[in-house]
């Protein structure tokens, strides 16, 4: 798949998590066969751009693949400040985000509440594309309730403006992350437009991915939170689109080296005392489905030094190999 200049190696993508896809994630996912990991969410407010938390979001160094940066907001002039902001610092391409559900988002009237004003969506768009050389994406969901699916309408404001690419999560704003995705609008909009079309939602394997594919007739798929304790699920699907048959399961040698090098990777992006605390979560999804990590993801939570979370893993994959 093409996004603007650029060639995607494979036709997966890393859905843009907040709080998830920070630069050691996304590393991850990419080296396990993702095309294109997209970072976390920025604001368009120009007065939390200097916080930890937002350059933090903004480090890319010595990051491989293709720099994709999603913005949030509500107001077209700042968003096109946030997309110039964004290449300034390295951005190859600019996502907007317009679906997030998130409350805390939507009461600013950013992320999914946009696809209520569709003239909004026009302006911020085309302000965005004017702003940047760069290619602008866009996320957006089915619509913001069920009885209000606009992805078709929004799809098209988004070719007309200039936007190269369209990811679309088969669910509207009032569902959040309720119930099963719907691919029909995701199929209606594929045939709507000639931009790419990128389906997410409830992807958790290669055969789903396959269906999802052929279903909607998208041209790629993203995938979030299948992915969180499971980044060699892209290896997985990859494997299976490209061979039609499963891949051999990553040797449990290889899956453990990766979760230690990520947690030895969060203490080195944020500091000891927070990669600390942010590995605790990753840790407790890659063991999310073992009976005997259940104990031991109560004592890793207890960890406070980096380490004894390092020493912890260490001990508990020895005794249960």
């Amino acid at each position: 798949m093409q996004i603007g200049p650029y060639k995607l190696s494979s036709p997966l993508l890393v859905a843009p998590m907040a709080g998830v896809t920070d630069r050691p994630f996304r590393t991850l996912c990419l080296r396990m066969g993702a095309g294109l990991a997209v970072s976390e969410m920025m604001s368009s407010n120009p007065r939390v751009w200097q916080t930890e938390k937002s350059l933090r979001r903004m480090d890319h160094g010595g990051e491989t693949g293709i720099r994709s940066v999603q913005i949030a907001g509500a107001d077209p002039v700042l968003m096109a400040e946030a997309a110039q902001f964004n290449v300034d610092q390295g951005a190859q391409i600019i996502d907007i985000n317009m679906g997030c559900p998130a409350k805390k988002v939507n009461k600013k009237m950013a992320g999914s509440a946009l696809l209520q004003y569709p003239q909004l969506v026009q302006e911020i768009v085309s302000a965005v594309v004017k702003a940047v050389s760069v290619p602008v994406t866009l996320k957006i969901r089915t619509g913001w309730e069920p009885e209000h699916r606009n992805g078709v309408e929004i799809a098209r404001i988004a070719q007309d403006c200039g936007i190269q690419a369209l990811a679309v999560h088969g669910r509207t704003r009032a569902c959040m992350y309720k119930g099963d995705a719907e691919y029909d609008t995701i199929r209606a909009i594929k045939q709507a437009v000639s931009i790419p079309i990128i389906a997410n939602g409830d992807i958790d394997s290669p055969q789903k991915a396959r269906f999802v594919l052929d279903d909607t007739g998208a041209d790629a798929i993203m995938i979030g939170r299948a992915a969180q304790g499971r980044p060699w699920i892209f290896r997985e699907i990859r494997h299976y689109l490209e061979q039609g048959t499963l891949a051999e399961p990553l040797h449990k040698d290889l899956e453990r080296a990766m979760i230690r090098e990520h947690v030895i990777a969060l203490h080195a992006f944020y500091g000891e005392v927070q990669g600390v605390r942010i590995a605790r979560k990753h840790v407790g999804w890659y063991l999310k489905d073992s009976d005997a990590g259940r104990d031991f993801r109560s004592e890793f939570n207890g960890l406070n030094e980096a380490e004894q979370q390092l020493d912890s893993l260490a001990h508990y994959f020895a005794n249960i190999a």
